[in-house]
């Protein structure tokens, strides 16, 4: 990459991942401070832990298409400064009601689809998916950061001090938007970051595409649902002050990071996607179970937590490789835009329903409700087929006729590697689907008009 591309790629990598540390460092220690504000309910907070995901499912497609019209930058700003708002508005809330809207305006300051709108004018098509994976790890890391930092300070500045350091975070982020990342040239519409509203239907009726999304819903369920309870069992059944849980979450998520690499190796290199998914699932659901029988001792809380972590990390790191490998390249954002709708609608389902269960029928039966509802996930993936093992790619061709792409995509289909072809004159974009392990590089390269 050049370093305008690299640059930009390393600003927006920040922006969107020091977003997603916001939201993720109440995890850990929101359910201890709630009980303290006027109307607590352990629905409420769990509604209020949640709720953030429902207004960034319903606004991230509706602000995706008004960059398009109104460019990328100034729905950044506003989607960041409408963040900060919700920010504020929870730091200074004295019932759970004023904290469920502040969560609320937070998600609707939804900037996902703007930001890799963004991402996609900075950068040349042949260098898109090494931004795209940047920006992935990049939330990876925040969420384990979070969990470690979250607790830090709690323990330093309470739960409203979270969230005026979300909204310092927030503001940060306009800094790094307005002076730091450059301008693009043109802004236009990207097949493999944005949503064709045309082809949405088709994204909903695949039913491997489906299996992933249902998986994902399912996994930020489990998520949600399990840290309205884990907190309390933290800080009242071990005795351990909100804190000082940063001494559980830190080797427990260093631990769990270090035990997935082997298996995304497997899954990626060995090509065996499927049983590493299947695999990953079942131990969703044993850490579910386990948590819900603990004896109340540290031990297996830690052991259940590394666990639970080791699988939901691996899982957020092969369920957006298998939305990559089952979608058409062409239409990989409109693919992706369903994956996060259902990740966003799983973290409110997560809120809501977990805290009615806590409060109805007690905390142990929020793990045993996980448990089941992941057993469901459990025959999806067990009946999912094996993905055909082909990456992404995309080439710049340079203005042609329609005429032009029908030849040249016979061309490229003759390239050692490359496995499907589309290219779409207007665009001058070539979206293929490649197998690395044989493509013959130098030969499709040749065919750009920016080079690799």
């Amino acid at each position: 990459m050049t370093p305008r591309e690299r640059r930009a790629a390393l600003a927006l990598a920040g922006i969107f991942s020091s977003r997603m540390l916001g939201l993720f460092m109440i995890l850990p220690v929101f359910t201890l401070y709630a009980q303290k504000l006027d109307g607590y309910t352990v629905t409420l907070a769990g509604v209020a832990m949640g709720i953030y995901g429902l207004t960034q499912a319903l606004f991230q497609i509706p602000l995706g298409m008004l960059s398009d019209r109104i460019g990328r930058k100034p729905v950044i700003i506003g989607g960041l400064l409408v963040f900060a708002a919700g920010s504020v508005l929870a730091a200074l809330a004295d019932d759970i009601n004023g904290v469920i809207a502040g969560r609320a305006l937070q998600g609707a300051g939804a900037i996902a689809s703007a930001v890799m709108a963004l991402a996609a004018d900075l950068t040349r098509e042949e260098h898109r998916v090494k931004v795209m994976a940047l920006i992935g790890i990049s939330i990876g890391i925040s969420f384990a950061g979070a969990m470690v930092v979250g607790p830090l300070l709690h323990g330093w500045f309470g739960v409203p001090g979270i969230f005026w350091s979300t909204a310092l975070l927030a503001l940060a982020g306009i800094v790094i938007v307005r002076f730091a990342v450059p301008r693009p040239a043109v802004s236009r519409f990207h097949r493999d970051t944005e949503i064709e509203l045309g082809w949405f239907r088709e994204a909903l009726s695949d039913p491997q595409l489906l299996r992933v999304d249902a998986g994902i819903f399912i996994l930020h369920l489990n998520l949600m649902s399990t840290f309205l309870v884990i907190p309390g069992i933290l800080q009242h059944g071990l005795g351990l002050d909100g804190g000082r849980h940063w001494l559980i979450y830190l080797p427990v998520m260093g631990l769990a990071m270090v035990a997935i690499i082997p298996f995304i190796l497997l899954a990626e290199k060995k090509r065996k996607v499927r049983g590493v998914l299947v695999g990953a699932v079942a131990a969703l659901v044993l850490a579910q179970l386990g948590l819900s029988e603990l004896d109340g001792t540290l031990t297996g809380m830690v052991i259940m937590l590394w666990l639970f972590f080791s699988a939901f990390n691996l899982l957020e790191a092969i369920l957006p490789s298998l939305v990559a490998k089952l979608a058409p390249a062409a239409h990989k954002g409109t693919a992706m835009g369903a994956y996060t709708t259902s990740q966003f609608l799983g973290v409110f389902a997560g809120g809501l329903i977990g805290g009615w269960v806590s409060d109805h029928l007690g905390s142990e039966t929020v793990f045993v409700f996980n448990g089941i509802v992941t057993v469901i996930w459990l025959l999806l993936a067990f009946t999912m087929k094996s993905p055909r093992y082909l990456s992404s790619q995309l080439l710049n061709v340079g203005e042609i006729s329609e005429s032009e792409a029908q030849r040249l995509a016979g061309q490229l289909a003759l390239v050692t590697g490359v496995e499907e072809v589309m290219i779409v004159a207007e665009e001058g974009v070539a979206y293929l689907k490649i197998d690395k392990e044989k493509l013959d590089a130098e030969a499709l390269y040749a065919y750009s008009v920016s080079g690799s």
